[in-house]
Parts: C-alpha cells; structure tokens; sequence
C-alpha cells in the first residue's frame, strides 16, 4: 500500500487539521466531538442543514460547508457513519431558530445514527434520505437504493432554498422531491484501499469493471469485460432513464463524478459519452457538472448522476455557493 500518511491511525485528524487551514475563511473544524461549521454563522431565522456520513468521500460533506448549501458536517472514520453525539453536537451548534434538516445518505448506520441523534435532539428537526443510486435495490449497507452522488444534488438546492428564507418543512419538501427526481449510476475499473485495511476492498482483472459499484466499494449490478467510453455510457444512462422514466421535453442536470483516480480528461469524454446516449431520450441537459466530488479514495472510474429540474430547481441550482468545492456567484 502506497499512501501520502504518517500513521493510518492519525489519517482522519490529520486531513481534516489541513483541510481547516486550507479553508479557514469557509469553515471551522471541532474537535470534541468533531464536526465541521461554517466559519460564519449563518443568521438567526435560517433553517440549518445538516449532513455527514463516513471519510474517503471526499470533498462530500465538508467540501460543501459554505453559504449556499451546508451549515455543518460531521465526518466519520474512513467508510464509517460518523456517531450520533458528533450529529447532536453539531445541530446544536448551527440551529438559528427555523430548526435543522438532517441529509442522510441511505447506509443502515448513518440512518440508524441520526435516527438516534434526532431523538436526543431538543430541537424542532426534519430529514431527507437520499437513495438516488439506481444500480441495486438492496446491498450490504443499505434497505432499498443507496444515497450517492445525488446526495450533493440535493445539498446544492436544499441550501439555496434554505439560504433564501424558505422554512423547514419547505426545505424537507424540497430535498425529497429533488431526490425522488435524481438518479445515479456507477462503473468502477479498479478497487478503492482503505489505510486502515491495507488492501484493496474487492479483486478486479485489468481487463474488468464493475457495472453499478457502490462508493464503498459495494458490488454492482455485474461484472463485465472492459468496454469503450460510449458501451459504458450506454449501460449507465439505461437504467438512470429507467429508474426516473422522463416525460418528453423535461430538462436536467447532468452530473459526471469521479471516484477519485480518474483524470478529469476522462471524466470529460464521458460526459461527451453519456450525452451522446441521451440523445433520443427526450431530456434535455441544461446544467452541467463534471469533477471528482463524491469519491471512493483511490477507485479508479466514476458516475452519472442525471436529475430531473422544473425553473425552481435550475434556478436554486444557479443561486451563489461559497465553499470549498463548489463555489459560483458570489
């Protein structure tokens, strides 16, 4: 295992330490339990949202901290769901007095633990569950489509709704409906090597991928020989148009995202890939993305995420973010 680490013990606190110093003017890291805030609050009445889930991911959640989308985000261990004191801590810090929208991915243990966080929470509190991946129904870590890229989707316009004075059970409203209206589809080429174990989480050939891949290393739908950029984002774009089944003339956001080894060369043919498929489709892309924002450490491939967009969202979707990751009108 090659890794740029002191000890794999001191990986989290150490990243997260830079990552503080990299980005003080956005955010603020806390260290008992540890979270991540903005650096600024946000004002009194606004509606906090609140994210998390396991390290290796990143920039998802703490990249996207900022005016716009996040008040705060709580970073598990590596591939782990962060606990519920790090969740109640964090409400309780950001809540300005609209309440706390809690963003939850769907893995059994960052449900279960902001289920719990929830219930210690004297507040007033709502969740969105995100499960936009549309390659498996059921997986070892979830009950029903894991929550993926879409998940920043949700963050992105949730935020801006939140950021504009919309109240909590508009924000809750908004983030099931943007979810229920996105979905994702991934390929890997080769496995992700989380420190702590040292080695590779799953075997694959050079001349293999592993069609629907989860971000933790999940097994997909099939494993299958190596195909051509446009084989692959034929396979990706089916099941995505199956799992939303547009009508004619709806408009979309079209998310292509690195798992964290891709060149960005790659992930812009594949965006070029994955538009060609589209083409008789009847959807029509108007917003794009294209970077490595919801990663699996070293996993070498990446994911499609196309999510469905009335002028509400598209116009939430434009609205000024000021984060680490993403950062437009401001």
């Amino acid at each position: 295992m090659k890794k740029l680490i002191n000890r794999v013990e001191d990986v989290l606190a150490e990243s997260l330490r830079g990552f503080e110093a990299a980005h003080g003017d956005v955010v603020r890291l806390h260290r008992d339990p540890v979270f991540l805030s903005r650096a600024a609050p946000a004002p009194e009445g606004k509606v906090a949202l609140v994210s998390g889930g396991g390290s290796g991911h990143e920039p998802l959640h703490g990249g996207f901290v900022g005016r716009g989308m996040l008040d705060a985000a709580c970073p598990g261990q590596v591939f782990t769901s962060p606990t519920p004191d790090q969740m109640l801590a964090a409400a309780q810090a950001v809540d300005r007095g609209a309440g706390v929208l809690f963003i939850v991915k769907n893995y059994s243990g960052d449900v279960m633990n902001f289920e719990m966080a929830i219930e210690m929470y004297e507040g007033t509190a709502a969740t969105v569950l995100t499960n936009d991946d549309v390659a498996v129904e059921d997986s070892t870590y979830t009950t029903g489509r894991r929550g993926v890229a879409g998940t920043l989707v949700v963050e992105k316009v949730v935020g801006a709704a939140a950021e504009s004075g919309a109240d909590l059970e508009a924000c809750r409203a908004l983030g099931t409906r943007i979810n229920e209206r996105t979905a994702s589809m991934g390929v890997a080429l080769t496995s992700c090597t989380v420190p702590e174990a040292g080695k590779p989480t799953f075997e694959i050939a050079g001349d293999e991928m592993e069609m629907g891949v989860g971000i933790h290393g999940e097994p997909g739908r099939r494993r299958l020989p190596l195909a051509s950029a446009d084989e692959i984002a034929a396979q990706l774009v089916e099941p995505m148009l199956g799992g939303l089944s547009p009508a004619g003339g709806e408009r979309a956001l079209l998310l292509i995202n690195g798992f964290g080894a891709t060149p960005l060369m790659e992930l812009t043919l594949m965006y070029d890939a994955v538009r060609k498929a589209m083409a008789s489709s009847g959807v029509e892309v108007v917003r794009s993305l294209v970077g490595s924002y919801v990663t699996s450490l070293d996993m070498a491939g990446c994911s499609a995420t196309l999510s469905l967009m009335d002028d509400e969202a598209l116009s939430l979707w434009d609205a000024p973010v000021h984060t680490a990751a993403l950062r437009w009108g401001c």
